[in-house]
């Protein structure tokens, strides 16, 4: 980045116009996004015209302190490496029962969540994230709007969500979740009688994939108390753009997390939540809940 802008500036031709045309078609490709413009825009927005690589930050002391954050979790990963996940030895880690992925006790806690409706494509649902009382959970409330943008390309609305961040590791290096010795999902939530659906995440190699989706359902009682419930890995049932797949197999236990609301009811909506984790739940004893085909039937 730092060499495209030295060279932008160093760089001299008699024209304007002609300077910026032969820039961008050396240096696009070392730009930060590698595209001037968004390669979709929602009908009747405007372009984004301002360059990718105006948008940087070049600041010496941003780089040192990105740097020592980096080492710190490269230090991190090396002692879990060597002294086992956590500091516990490795065989202490296997025989767990249980374990917390996301506890919400502060604001650290949210921003490993990213929350969106859909105001992305137009409509008009609303949604917000916060503590909860004596900063004890989480608080993931809003408005549910069905009503369908008219922009004579979308057909349906009215949806809220939740979302993890992927995990990454130290210098942006791409992480995976190792959930292979557990066979629940385990959630403490207080909701307000209306029904979730708890998503997984993948991260498919193939773009084709990208909208593969593996859910759940979870239903709230609605009160003041608060339930604890048990979703097993079994369960969960692959989907594409909102099409349950003839195809299905078992989730891969190494991706983001979500919760989504859409239940097509126009209205307030509140959940809390203290915590998300996992289960060992040793009376499971199911593999997988859904038929599954085989594509190569021998004749």
């Amino acid at each position: 980045m730092a060499l495209a802008v030295m060279l932008q500036n160093g760089a001299s031709f008699h024209s304007g116009c002609c300077r910026h045309k032969v820039l961008l078609s050396l240096l696009g490709p070392l730009l930060s996004n590698s595209k001037l413009y968004s390669s979709y825009r929602r009908p009747g927005t405007e372009p984004e015209k301002k360059l990718s690589w105006q948008n940087a930050d070049f600041s010496f002391k941003k780089g040192i302190d990105h740097l020592k954050t980096q080492l710190s979790l490269l230090k991190r990963e090396t002692q879990d490496y060597l002294l086992g996940p956590r500091g516990h030895p490795l065989s202490q880690h296997l025989l767990k029962q249980t374990r917390v992925l996301w506890q919400f006790r502060s604001q650290e806690d949210l921003n490993k969540w990213v929350i969106s409706s859909d105001v992305e494509i137009g409509g008009k649902s609303k949604v917000y994230l916060k503590l909860g009382r004596n900063n004890q959970a989480a608080l993931l409330y809003g408005t549910l709007n069905t009503e369908v943008p008219r922009d004579g390309e979308t057909k349906y609305s009215g949806y809220c969500s939740m979302r993890s961040r992927p995990a990454v590791g130290s210098f942006n290096r791409k992480k995976y979740y190792d959930w292979s010795n557990f066979n629940s999902l385990y959630l403490r939530v207080r909701g307000d009688g209306r029904p979730w659906m708890v998503n997984i995440y993948t991260d498919p190699y193939f773009s084709h994939q990208k909208d593969d989706l593996y859910s759940y359902f979870m239903f709230t009682r609605g009160g003041p108390y608060w339930e604890e419930i048990k979703i097993p890995f079994s369960k969960f049932f692959l989907s594409s753009r909102g099409r349950v797949q003839d195809n299905q197999h078992p989730v891969w236990l190494d991706k983001t997390l979500g919760l989504t609301i859409g239940d097509k009811v126009d209205g307030p909506f509140q959940l809390e939540i203290d915590f998300i984790g996992l289960l060992n739940d040793r009376a499971h004893r199911e593999e997988f809940a859904y038929e599954t085909y085989d594509k190569n039937t021998p004749v």
